[in-house]
């Protein structure tokens, strides 16, 4: 199944929250159980982030914002009968297609360190641990807020980063 990807149109962020809510089940399984409130598609949609889509409609996205200089993936969900079928790797790759174009050196991320499809999973992808002491004030908020909403209380979590090289 070939799912295009694009930016985003006004009618496809009605649906993003369901697309992250049917993923969000598989940690359920996991006994991660996220804290109440509106989701990281809504809560990004607000900020204006750079939202892509796979599908028409969408069955999964990514979101994006500029952080410390560098392309943030703040989220990529995939609706959870589709987990698996490469469709976040469609996703993750023109998230860095795009990051490489716009100049930035790199791509950031927070994640579980140990859940398969998250911290393994993007370090197939290119992505390695960022020390502590390469966090920009923008990753260092970021962190610190995750710790406010109770994240770090589900598992451990980690800074990630994959090295751009920019795109001619």
């Amino acid at each position: 199944m070939e799912h295009e990807v694009r930016t985003a149109r006004g009618g496809d962020l009605a649906g993003l929250a369901e697309i992250e809510n049917s993923g969000d089940a598989m940690f359920g399984e996991i006994g991660i159980v996220f804290p109440p409130g509106p989701t990281v598609a809504e809560q990004m949609i607000g900020r204006g982030a750079e939202i892509v889509v796979a599908g028409d409609p969408p069955v999964g996205f990514a979101a994006v914002e500029e952080v410390d200089g560098a392309a943030h993936l703040e989220q990529i969900s995939v609706r959870g009968d589709l987990v698996g079928r490469g469709i976040g790797v469609l996703l993750l790759d023109e998230v860095k297609t795009r990051a490489a174009a716009a100049g930035r050196s790199g791509v950031s991320l927070l994640t579980f360190r140990d859940v398969p499809w998250n911290g393994p999973w993007y370090a197939r992808h290119g992505f390695a641990e960022l020390p502590r002491e390469r966090w920009g004030p923008g990753i260092r908020s970021y962190w610190d807020a995750e710790i406010e909403a109770g994240l770090h209380e589900l598992g451990p979590r980690i800074v990630m980063w994959a090295p751009l090289r920019p795109s001619s």
